[in-house]
């Protein structure tokens, strides 16, 4: 028996068990997979982390070792190289490692912190055979920044999330041309100062509502068609382009890794893929938190720190029998906001609420309503899907309620 346990010992997994130490719990076990903690930041190794969590910028290695070290200063175990299997509705977590076979361990609270992965070319229905050359844009980071390898010289990148802006950038200084960075919407999907750094900075042009039709070569990559989509995203035949290239990188989004969430019957939003939670990040299952970016993908890591911090303290004041002023409150929004984390409230406290637009939207209010009531405003002079978004709502305001309604409205 432990008294927690968080599965995934990257960012969203260390700093929730600091809050949940420092909150009191001692008896923490975090299982990771991998063969060191850090989690994707390891092969971040550009900067601008921490700007927010520390008041300086970091790169990713740099920030995951300030809650490593803290971690080890701590003393809370760790178990690496070891892979989570199953979590039953009853919190036994079935697991698997070199050193001891497949083991089941038997929690208290559990933690959700398996971070998130890409969607693969399988998902886009590009034609075109399957030659070398094809690659998601963090498998590509991974070979540059921790195998030494370049995947190619010629590179076009479909998909202009954030992952994909920074391996641009990470291409041309390493050596390679990138010849496009196409994105099927009519906005980027990343963040304001990474399309400044990584494009604008070194002239790679990014097309927007353009995408990938075909896919030449059999054995390599030897280019791709790209076109020009209509308002329904469909390729118009007169504006294909060909480009000669010997690499593909795919950035084409992220999803939350919600295997084990499913095993653990926890329900899962349909809008962010990841667990339905209330204001501690906890799930539908009883004594089971969810953070980071296997609950919703985050643009900044400093805010993903945030969210583990109020699952840690949460899971404590679940294991220690802290209960607050119980109320039953579900969010809802209006289409032009996709999603709120949380999506309802079960106990009176301050929150934050995060949360995503559909579009690039300006001078706009957030305006969220009770019933007829308007509780909350603020002015915005623009918002777009690529940032995440946050506001701060008293308890005083919403205590009452059954429903609050997230509405972006025009000024």
């Amino acid at each position: 028996m432990k008294d927690l346990v968080i599965i995934g010992g990257g960012p969203a997994g260390m700093s929730a068990a600091v809050a949940a130490y420092e909150s009191g719990i001692r008896d923490i076990l975090i299982l990771e997979r991998d063969n060191a903690l850090g989690g994707i930041l390891q092969q971040c190794i550009h900067n601008g982390f921490g700007l927010h969590k520390f008041g300086e910028e970091l790169t990713g290695p740099e920030y995951a070792w300030r809650y490593e070290k803290k971690v080890r200063e701590l003393g809370i175990p760790f178990e690496l190289n070891t892979m989570v299997l199953d979590i039953s509705e009853d919190k036994v977590i079935t697991a698997t490692s070199a050193e001891k076979g497949v083991f089941q361990i038997q929690a208290r609270a559990v933690i959700l912190a398996m971070g998130c992965r890409e969607r693969a070319k399988g998902a886009l229905n590009i034609a075109g055979a399957r030659p070398a050359g094809i690659y998601s844009a963090g498998t590509a980071q991974k070979l540059v920044n921790m195998k030494g390898y370049m995947p190619g010289k010629k590179v076009v990148i479909l998909g202009s999330g954030d992952i994909g802006l920074i391996m641009a950038r990470r291409m041309t200084l390493e050596g390679a041309k990138v010849e496009a960075v196409c994105e099927l919407m009519p906005y980027s999907g990343g963040l304001a100062r990474n399309i400044e750094q990584c494009l604008n900075d070194f002239d790679i042009p990014l097309k927007l509502s353009h995408t990938v039709v075909k896919i030449h070569g059999k054995k390599r990559v030897e280019g791709v068609t790209i076109a020009k989509v209509d308002e329904n995203r469909r390729p118009i035949p007169e504006t294909m382009e060909f480009i000669e290239c010997d690499t593909l990188l795919l950035s084409v989004g992220l999803i939350p890794e919600n295997e084990l969430s499913k095993c653990a019957g926890v329900d899962l939003d349909r809008i962010t893929s990841g667990a339905v939670v209330d204001q501690d990040r906890q799930t539908s299952c009883e004594g089971v938190f969810a953070c980071g970016n296997v609950l919703h993908v985050h643009d900044l890591v400093d805010f993903v720190s945030e969210e583990a911090e109020i699952a840690g303290k949460s899971a404590a004041a679940y294991i220690n029998g802290v209960k607050g002023e119980k109320i039953s409150v579900s969010l809802r929004t209006d289409g032009k906001i996709r999603y709120t984390v949380p999506q309802t409230i079960t106990e009176c406290k301050d929150i934050s609420v995060y949360f995503r637009v559909a579009d690039v939207y300006r001078n706009v209010k957030i305006n969220v309503y009770s019933g007829d009531e308007l509780i909350f405003s603020k002015k915005r002079p623009k918002v777009a899907p690529g940032e995440m978004e946050s506001i701060k709502l008293a308890c005083d305001k919403f205590k009452d309620a059954s429903e609050l309604m997230f509405k972006l409205e025009e000024v």
